[in-house]
């Protein structure tokens, strides 16, 4: 039985993200920010889930002079067409209908990038799910000439999990599954290569350190510290965003972690590159994925969330 769930689950998949791979180039930007709206509109809870979490974050966001944006409802509005642009771009890279957006893709920063692999003892690249993270990916592997290992989580469907893996290897990238994720990334490492972390969500005290993020305690992981120590290998941040009707990716200098191995030194290196997650959102915070319960877990916001679901319409 579930052989047939699992093979109508793909054909509908398919089928779906072929009607938007299908659309004209200049129809991708109207019909993504269509497809964002309604989404806003069919899944509530994320976008309530949004807006609370802005409206904790805007005292640090006022941090940056440049923050012009007037309530949280706008940046989660934003945030939904970008999601939606972002959806139908990643349709039309799964069907090979993508090379003009990873073409048109601009790299600053590129020179932190190349120092970092010359010292061939591979390269993390740590980012988070900002702007189109998937596109990300393959665009810093198509212009460095070389592919990029990503971790990620095993699609319950083992159909749709293998569709989706062969569309990403057609770019010329690999697939870490979580499951002994840590010895395979030390394997790709040995051999120089480059992983892509997406390290910006809450994870399991056991997982992580506790520290600031946004004004607020988050636990983040202690991963790509853990990582860095062991292997010696680059920890190099590269985040990508929207201009207009580009993208933009921005790669940063490498992090440089202390070697204090007692529990307050590695949560302050945990801190260092969460510093610079939190430095991007409040530039770029239309470009970051709200909808995650960044703070849960770290036990200061129970009572905030419900007050600001009662003052949210229903």
């Amino acid at each position: 039985m579930n052989t047939v769930i699992w093979s109508f689950q793909v054909a509908v998949f398919y089928l779906f993200t072929l009607v938007f791979a299908l659309l004209p180039a200049n129809l991708v930007r109207p019909v993504g920010c269509f497809i964002g709206k309604i989404g806003a509109g069919i899944i509530p809870k994320r976008r309530r889930i949004a807006i609370d979490n802005i409206r904790l974050a805007l005292p640090a966001l006022r941090n940056n002079p440049d923050f012009h944006h007037r309530t949280p409802e706008d940046i989660a509005g934003m945030m939904f067409y970008h999601l939606g642009m972002s959806f139908v771009e990643t349709c039309r890279l799964y069907h090979g209908r993508g090379k003009e957006v990873l073409e048109s893709i601009e790299v600053r920063g590129g020179e932190y990038l190349e120092a970092a692999r010359s010292r061939g003892k591979g390269v993390i690249i740590l980012t988070g799910h900002c702007g189109n993270w998937e596109l990300a990916a393959l665009a810093l592997a198509r212009h460095f000439d070389t592919s990029m290992s990503v971790v990620a989580r095993r699609q319950n469907n083992p159909y749709l999990n293998s569709m989706v893996a062969k569309i990403r290897l057609r770019y010329g990238n690999l697939i870490i599954y979580k499951n002994n994720a840590f010895r395979n990334i030390l394997a790709v490492i040995r051999k120089n290569g480059m992983i892509g972390l997406l390290i910006d969500h809450a994870v399991l005290p056991e997982e992580g350190a506790l520290i600031n993020f946004l004004g607020r305690n988050a636990w983040a992981s202690k991963a790509p510290v853990l990582l860095a120590r062991r292997s010696g290998t680059a920890v190099v941040p590269a985040f990508i965003h929207r201009e207009a009707d580009r993208h933009i990716i921005e790669i940063h200098p490498e992090l440089v972690f202390s070697n204090d191995a007692t529990e307050q030194g590695i949560t302050a290196d945990v801190q260092k590159y969460s510093r610079v997650i939190e430095n991007f959102i409040m530039r770029h915070p239309v470009d970051w994925y709200w909808v995650h319960r960044r703070w849960k877990r770290a036990g200061e916001l129970v009572d905030e969330y419900k007050s600001l679901n009662s003052e949210l319409p229903s």
